[in-house]
């Protein structure tokens, strides 16, 4: 029987050994072993788990695993978070092996740390057994790969419990007869069923000794080969592992013996037509979605493909503002797996959303029931021409670390507000940042880019070649295809002026008004963006302005902001010089957990007038918004021609965008200020009806969009972030 596992050879360190016997890990990987089985309760102080981390620590490639981990020692809730943690910091090397002669508290510990692993449950864990009781314990961390709880033993409880919950089955050469293996594998097979999975979900080990041992063949056994074949074809057993403190049989068996019985192995399954595959485990084929063909998913995807009952799920499933449930979210590490992807997408006919950093205020970079193509991933940042300040950017780059890795230079290429922001979304819609005065647009520092159409051909555009998807990309990238490297052209930027003024907004349009008046005259080294919450009952409503000035002399900061300041009383105030790498600096590691479905609404105008500040005013003191913005734009963003990229909307002097709880109160309040609106920017809105398109896109634009959306995306695969749709009759804004 082979279950056509993939092939795995390990070394398993003898137990008693002391910790002399440790740096056997480092030789075996050096040998170009896979795996470490980290000794049971060694000599020298060391219990289990400190074995194991050290192992992990000592080797970069290898798999990790302990020989079996007592399931009873402890709560199974901190075993689950141990491990996911090394995993963690293993980056994915680790797989769980537990044993007990107890087979319900086995059982017990695997259900437990399982469900401590299922991030993409919407609920606690809650757990009541008889030797584990869970009352309602947070779920996670996610480990950085779907880890392995391999079960030790031969007791038939044991074998019950590999079947029915375990991922891989674990035996020694003197707990079982070689002539006996079959039969309790076929114990396995047979509990498995029962459980309803495939037999194939778990995989088999085996630890043999160096020389012969009785019946069971030896590593080092002139026909050791021809055995070990045997057991991998014959009875499905593809991970072996030797138990050896020998420097030299492990030098052999790498060296030696590990090679030749891959080579022994591949030749046997292609005489048998067998493709080495591993089996999604039934848990997680329980919760897939209607309308995608998983077991459809190419080779090529298989690894980068997450599911909703996968490890990890949780960690991709959501975005940073919005909660998500996609049927699959495929995570393509190349430029030809994302050609894969989008092929395999393609074949369906459920939501397609593209996801770069995942912070998309809009929303659309996640989708329920859907296939997410996540190219977080692809975050490259390398520099190509320090002589024209030339970089080339992943889509999945988030912001801060671009900053932070051109900040020595002394470069910046300006970006939004927040450093974990993703390049791909804000490279090809905009990017109103805090140096967008001085510097322009983000989509105005774009040189090239290269991009994925939806027939999945690969193409570079810039002015000289494709030069109308060039001009589509900047704008209206979403629309016309993935876009999976930028090269964009940085600025000198030096330290820059940063400050944070709180202000009583009781007098709110007049602090409104008097606020654009402010920006509109000041120097185009001064970018300032203005933020308003909920007013709170019994509390003055307040402002905040955050306010980049691009110059590191105390006096032009000083001459810069003090005009600010005089707009409205002075609560608060933070002036200091920060390089700006330290202004939109990069959040800490961490997945997106975003819940709800937030309503935002968009709008470019050319000032503040006095009729739109008393229109603001009535929106923020409302309630209806419990987050206001308003961005200054202009300066050098209007020294680029409307019709020079898809953004058109050159004049606007400022972006505003609200956010809110409810639709329709929102789009009341919203609608009735569109006659002080000029135009619309994409990456804010969540509002789908078809009025939008001419807001964001003039009619010249917009018919010039068609036309190229036409050419290169004719079945519309790009629908699902801003739409082109059919022409829209009227506009909403102006």
């Amino acid at each position: 029987m082979d279950y056509a596992h993939p092939l795995v050879v390990g070394l398993q360190i003898p137990a008693g050994g002391g910790e002399e016997t440790l740096p056997l890990a480092t030789l075996a990987e050096e040998a170009g072993l896979d795996l470490v089985v980290s000794p049971a309760s060694p000599e020298g102080g060391l219990d289990d788990w400190t074995a194991l981390a050290w192992v992990a620590g000592q080797t970069t490639r290898l798999d990790v695993t302990p020989a079996g981990l007592d399931a009873t020692a402890g709560p199974a809730t901190v075993l689950g978070r141990a491990a996911a943690s090394l995993d963690l910091l293993t980056g994915g090397r680790l797989d769980l092996t537990l044993a007990s002669s107890d087979a319900t508290a086995l059982a017990e510990t695997v259900e437990v740390v399982h469900g401590m692993w299922a991030t993409g449950e919407d609920r606690p864990l809650a757990y009541r057994g008889e030797h584990h009781v869970v009352p309602a314990a947070p779920r996670g961390p996610s480990p950085a790969h779907p880890v392995g709880v391999w079960v030790a033993g031969t007791s038939t409880g044991t074998l019950d419990v590999a079947g029915r919950l375990g991922d891989g089955w674990s035996v020694r050469w003197d707990q079982l007869a070689a002539t006996d293996l079959a039969a309790a594998s076929e114990a396995v097979d047979h509990a498995a069923r029962a459980a309803g999975r495939d037999p194939r979900e778990v995989r088999r080990r085996l630890v043999l000794p160096a020389q012969p041992d009785g019946d069971h063949p030896g590593w080092t056994a002139p026909d050791a080969v021809e055995q070990l074949v045997g057991l991998v074809v014959g009875l499905g057993f593809s991970t072996l592992v030797v138990e050896t403190d020998d420097p030299a049989v492990v030098e052999h068996v790498g060296g030696v013996v590990s090679p030749a019985l891959r080579e022994a192995v591949e030749a046997a399954r292609a005489a048998d037509g067998t493709t080495p595959a591993l089996v999604r485990p039934s848990r997680v084929r329980a919760r897939r979605h209607p309308g995608i063909r998983y077991d459809q998913i190419p080779p090529t995807l298989v690894q980068i493909a997450v599911e909703p009952g996968d490890v990890g799920y949780g960690d991709v499933r959501s975005t940073y503002m919005r909660g998500g449930s996609p049927g699959l979210v495929l995570r393509p590490r190349s430029v030809p797996e994302v050609v894969d992807s989008l092929a395999f997408a393609r074949t369906h006919d459920v939501p397609l959303a593209v996801r770069s950093g995942g912070h998309g205020i809009s929303g659309r970079s996640t989708n329920r029931g859907g296939i997410v193509l996540d190219l977080g991933r692809l975050d490259g940042i390398e520099v190509l021409d320090h002589a024209t300040r030339r970089v080339r950017l992943g889509p999945g780059a988030r912001w801060g670390t671009v900053a932070r890795e051109l900040a020595p230079l002394g470069w910046a290429i300006s970006s939004g507000d927040y450093g974990g922001v993703g390049v791909g979304g804000l490279a090809t819609s905009g990017g109103i940042g805090y140096l967008v005065r001085e510097h322009g647009l983000t989509i105005d520092h774009v040189r090239a880019v290269e991009m994925v159409l939806a027939d999945g051909s690969v193409v570079r555009a810039s002015d000289t070649e494709n030069t109308d998807l060039f001009w589509a990309v900047r704008g209206a990238g979403h629309t016309v295809g993935i876009v999976t490297s930028f090269e964009l052209e940085a600025d000198e930027v030096g330290d820059v002026g940063f400050a944070q003024l709180v202000f009583d907004a009781t007098d709110t349009a007049e602090l409104l008004e008097a606020y654009g008046a402010v920006v509109e005259a000041a120097p185009r080294d001064l970018t300032a963006f203005l933020l308003m919450g909920r007013p709170q009952p019994g509390q003055p409503p307040v402002a905040q302005i955050m306010a980049v000035v691009d110059s590191p002399e105390p006096d032009v900061i000083i001459d810069r902001l003090e005009p600010l300041a005089r707009i409205a009383p002075l609560l608060q105030q933070s002036v200091r010089l920060a390089s700006y790498d330290q202004v939109v600096a990069a959040p800490a590691p961490g997945p997106h957990q975003g819940q709800g479905e937030p309503v935002t609404r968009s709008a470019l105008a050319d000032h503040i007038t006095p009729a739109l500040a008393r229109a603001a005013a009535q929106l923020v003191r409302s309630g209806q918004s419990y987050f206001f913005q308003i961005r200054s734009v202009g300066g050098a963003v209007a020294d680029v021609p409307a019709d020079a990229t898809a953004y058109a909307h050159r004049d606007a002097g400022f972006s505003l965008v609200a956010m809110g709880a409810s639709r329709d109160r929102l789009d009341a309040r919203w609608d009735a200020m569109a006659e002080h609106f000029t135009g619309l920017y994409t990456n804010f809105e969540t509002d789908q009806r078809p009025e939008r398109l001419l807001d964001a896109y003039p009619p010249a634009t917009l018919e010039r969009l068609r036309e190229i959306k036409q050419r290169h995306d004719p079945d519309d695969v790009f629908r699902d972030n801003f739409a082109l749709g059919a022409p829209a009759v009227t506009s909403a804004a102006g």
